[in-house]
């Protein structure tokens, strides 16, 4: 993977190789001169100022991630690494880049198939705080394409929202749903039913499990992956946080995790080759550092 290296002041790619300097956990930093403002300069590959070495701070996102608490991270880096690191420290980072690199992902154009799988389910928050998580998977790609974190119970409004979204990554050939009743007026808002039937691109199907006796499975097994990965962190806790900690689940599974059945990342199967090199979060922070 190949950064191209930018003036920090004048975004300048005139530069050189202009001597190191020394710091205590990262190693020997690179600086350069830029021969247009003559100011030197350590470029930002997505660690600006982090005290810890990138390879230990990516190394605890994809672990907590994975499937490990932020207390269980801690003590995995001091059984097997002899070095130190706050339960407090592996959730920032984990926050902090979540929303850098979701900044960049938000950029990209993934080629989805169409056949989307859609629904809702509880997500724990804290003491009696049971929000809901809007998800939609691009069923062929496996690419998870739309998601809602909400406070509140299931709402036309959220329901709505969560349409357009889904409308963002590209119409679909269908979108299937459970027999939730704001879908339907949701989809028709979004997708130009009624008045406009000729323009209609995209089917609703509804998948009523009390007449089917069938569950929404496909979309289910999204969310039984997402579930468990919250009950290992005993749950979400604070409102503000608990989105970004969703995002970044959704993350790992898109661009981190090959998936079990495909075998390949669902980014690449939507046409999103990424050059991420093995360590994954690595490298899709530094390329998010280039936005």
């Amino acid at each position: 993977m190949d950064n191209k290296i930018r003036c920090r002041t004048c975004k300048s790619e005139n530069v050189v190789k202009r001597g190191t300097s020394p710091t205590k956990l990262r190693g020997v930093q690179q600086r350069y001169l830029c021969k247009d403002c003559h100011k030197t300069f350590i470029p930002d590959l997505g660690f600006w100022k982090m005290k810890n070495h990138e390879n230990k701070v990516t190394k605890a996102i994809d672990v907590y991630f994975s499937n490990l608490s932020s207390r269980k991270v801690r003590d995995f880096f001091y059984r097997h690494e002899e070095t130190k690191v706050s339960h407090v420290s592996v959730l920032d980072w984990c926050r902090k880049y979540v929303l850098k690199v979701q900044k960049y992902i938000d950029t990209l154009k993934p080629q989805l198939l169409g056949r989307v799988y859609a629904d809702e389910t509880e997500i724990d928050r804290e003491k009696n705080h049971n929000d809901i998580f809007w998800c939609s998977v691009d069923w062929d790609t496996r690419y998870i394409n739309a998601t809602l974190y909400s406070p509140h119970s299931q709402n036309m409004e959220d329901a709505t929202e969560f349409m357009h979204r889904i409308k963002q990554k590209g119409v679909p050939k269908y979108i299937q749903t459970d027999g939730l009743p704001f879908y339907p007026s949701a989809f028709s808002k979004v997708f130009g039913q009624g008045k406009r039937k000729y323009d209609l691109r995209t089917e609703h199907r509804v998948n009523n499990v009390s007449k089917t006796k069938k569950h929404n499975v496909r979309i289910e097994t999204v969310f039984s992956k997402i579930k468990d990965r919250v009950y290992d962190f005993r749950g979400l806790k604070a409102l503000w946080s608990a989105p970004i900690l969703l995002a970044g689940i959704v993350l790992q599974h898109n661009f981190i995790q090959k998936h079990t059945t495909t075998k390949a990342f669902p980014c690449e199967l939507a046409g999103l080759q990424l050059e991420t090199g093995v360590n994954r979060w690595l490298g899709i922070i530094r390329l998010s550092a280039e936005v």
